[in-house]
C-alpha cells in the first residue's frame, strides 16, 4: 500500500466522495489480506459492512429476503477452508461470472459463518432466503414464490453490491427421484434449476447444506464450485477452540488461562465435536461458571465433553492427565490423587 492511498481516502472522505472513499477502502482491505494481514483486512470490511454510509439498502424490503447483520470479528477455520474462501474472493472480483458456491458439511463446520466472512471481506451486504415466506403448502404456489423471489433479486439495484444466501437449501431442491411426494418436489426443484440458470452474472449465490447427497445431482451441477467444510482434523479442532476461548475470555475476570490444560480437556473427548457446537460448550461453561472458582469453567467443560458425567481419578490419569491437574479439576488434594493412583 502506498503512501497516496491514505492521502487519497482522507481526501475522499472530507471532500464527501462516498464512491471513492469505499472503493478506496476495498482496495486498502484487500492489499492488507493479499499481503497476509487477513484480520485487518476482515476487520476494514466489516467496519464497511455495518455503516449504512457504504451501502445502498434496498428501497423496498422483499418478503423473501432478509439482510444479515456481520460481525466483525475474526472466523477461525482450517488453511485449507481458509485457501478456498481467498479462492471464491479471487472468482468473484475478476468478474468473469463465476457466482454460484455450494458449501456443504456437518452442522457446526462453519458455513453460514464463512459466507458472512465472505461477504465482509468484498464488502458485500449478505441477503438471506427466508424460507418460512417462500415454502407454501398450497399445491404450486412455493414454484410461483420462487419465481418472484428470483425477480426480486435479479432486478435489485446495484447488484454487485449483493450476496443471496440460501441457507439450508435441502429444504427445497432434495433428490426429485427419492422423494415420495415427486411431482411438487419435482416441480419446485425444476423451478429452482430454471431460475438459477437465468441469474444476474452480478449477482453472487452461496448455497449451504448438511444433506449434501440428499441434494438433486442436476442442482449441485449448476454450482461453480463446491466447498467442503468437512475437512477438520482433531488438531483443527482444539487450535480452533483456543481461539473462541481466547475471545470469550476477554469477557471473564478470574478465570484460569491455562491453555494446556484447557487443550487437554478438549483431546479428552472421543470424538471431538465441531467449532460451533465447541463455541456453544465453552460459552455456556463460562457463563454458568462460579466467579469465586477460576477453574470451574474448565470443570464444566471437562463434564459437558463427557455426556454430563464427573470422571473419577484413575479416569483423568487414563487419558493422560497430571496429578496437578486432576486436582485442579475435581478438587482432591494431589497427595490423595497420588495415594489413590497408587493404591489403584
Amino acid at each position: 500500500m502506498k503512501k497516496s492511498d491514505v492521502l487519497d481516502l482522507i481526501k475522499y472522505h472530507y471532500e464527501g466522495r462516498e464512491t471513492e472513499f469505499r472503493n478506496q477502502s476495498i482496495a486498502i482491505a484487500r492489499n492488507f489480506n493479499k499481503h497476509g494481514d487477513t484480520q485487518l483486512a476482515q476487520y476494514i470490511m466489516g467496519l464497511m459492512s455495518q455503516s449504512d454510509r457504504f451501502m445502498p439498502q434496498i428501497e423496498n424490503p422483499s418478503e423473501y429476503l432478509t439482510p444479515a447483520k456481520l460481525d466483525i470479528g475474526p472466523l477461525p477455520l482450517p488453511l485449507s477452508l481458509m485457501n478456498d474462501l481467498k479462492g471464491i474472493i479471487n472468482a468473484v472480483n475478476h468478474h468473469i461470472g463465476i457466482n454460484k458456491f455450494l458449501f456443504v458439511g456437518s452442522p457446526g463446520t462453519g458455513k453460514t459463518e464463512s459466507v458472512k466472512q465472505v461477504a465482509r471481506l468484498i464488502g458485500k451486504e449478505l441477503l438471506v432466503v427466508d424460507f418460512s415466506h417462500l415454502v407454501d403448502s398450497k399445491l404450486g404456489q412455493t414454484v410461483k414464490n420462487l419465481a418472484t423471489l428470483f425477480n426480486e433479486i435479479n432486478n435489485l439495484p446495484f447488484k454487485q453490491n449483493y450476496i443471496i444466501l440460501f441457507d439450508e437449501i435441502d429444504s427445497i431442491v432434495l433428490d426429485r427421484v427419492n422423494q415420495n411426494d415427486l411431482r411438487e418436489m419435482g416441480r419446485v426443484t425444476s423451478a429452482f434449476l430454471k431460475e438459477l440458470d437465468r441469474l444476474s452474472p452480478e449477482i453472487v449465490l452461496i448455497a449451504t447444506t448438511n444433506l449434501f447427497e440428499n441434494l438433486d445431482k442436476a442442482v449441485t451441477r449448476r454450482f461453480d464450485a463446491i466447498i467442503d467444510f468437512d475437512r477438520y482434523t482433531d488438531e483443527d479442532k482444539v487450535e480452533v477452540a483456543t481461539i473462541i476461548l481466547n475471545e470469550l475470555l476477554k469477557q471473564f475476570k478470574n478465570v484460569a488461562r491455562d491453555l494446556k490444560l484447557f487443550k487437554k480437556i478438549i483431546y479428552s473427548s472421543n470424538t471431538i465435536p465441531n467449532p460451533g457446537d465447541l463455541r456453544n460448550m465453552i460459552r455456556t461453561s463460562l457463563a454458568f461458571s462460579d466467579p469465586q472458582d477460576p477453574h470451574d469453567y474448565q470443570k464444566r467443560l471437562l463434564r459437558s465433553l463427557h455426556s454430563g458425567k464427573n470422571l473419577s481419578i484413575s479416569k483423568l490419569s487414563e487419558l493422560g492427565f497430571t496429578v496437578r491437574e486432576i486436582e485442579i479439576l475435581t478438587g482432591v488434594s494431589k497427595s490423595s490423587v497420588s495415594r489413590e493412583l497408587s493404591e489403584g
